[in-house]
């Protein structure tokens, strides 16, 4: 069974499903937790989901549905549940996210780039399965992680990753962990939705203060 559910904000209509919930399902034992941050995996990750044994929640960012567009092909493919995807490869510091703030992600990396730091952007694609390998062999390469999530901070799925790189990555880390979130607060109307949603301005942020410990 699959369960595709639109989520996250950002289009201006709160009412609509916008709060990132992403972390209850992946607190129910036995579900699978996926969200696409482009239309080739939303077509492939799609299609695992449907072949997969077992019950597969299939998170799609509302803000991504008509803000991207990529040559997906027409025959049936799959992108394995569980695989992360490594955007761009770095060796100064690890960024960490999946849905719709790949968007931001993208961003941050180009100027942070363009200062001439080597970002390493992970997007997780899969929540449940979690790809903990090509979290892990990524931050003992950087020794620094940032992670990003719409969805509050507090019991928030970037809570998980960050004890998860803290367990396997200690000794690698030559900086604590940093963390982009939205606010513990209830998703806001229109006119405060840029208050709530990272922005790219507090991703570089967050980045430099783990390069500056």
């Amino acid at each position: 069974m699959v369960i595709r559910i639109p989520f996250g904000g950002g289009i201006g209509a709160a009412e609509h499903h916008s709060e990132s919930m992403e972390a209850i399902y992946a607190h129910v034992p036995g579900l699978k937790v996926v969200t696409p941050s482009t239309p080739f995996d939303a077509k492939g990750l799609l299609l695992a989901a449907i072949e997969d044994p077992d019950p597969v929640i299939f998170l799609e960012p509302i803000r991504l549905y008509r803000s991207l567009k990529e040559e997906v092909p027409d025959g049936w493919y799959t992108v394995p549940l569980g695989e992360a995807r490594i955007e761009s490869e770095g060796t100064d510091v690890t960024l960490i996210t999946w849905g719709a703030m790949t968007k931001e992600a993208r961003q941050a990396v180009s100027l942070l780039g363009s200062e001439g730091v080597a970002v390493e952007l992970i997007d997780l694609r899969s929540l449940v399965p979690l790809d903990e390998d090509a979290i892990v062999a990524s931050v003992q390469k950087t020794g620094r992680a940032v992670v990003v999530h719409e969805a509050p901070r507090t019991g928030g799925f970037g809570a998980e990753i960050t004890a998860l790189i803290q367990e396997r990555c200690l000794y690698a880390l030559s900086a604590p962990v940093q963390r982009v979130t939205g606010w513990d607060t209830v998703f806001p109307l229109k006119r405060s939705e840029h208050h709530y949603l990272p922005s790219v301005e507090r991703i570089i942020a967050a980045t430099r203060r783990t390069l500056e410990a």
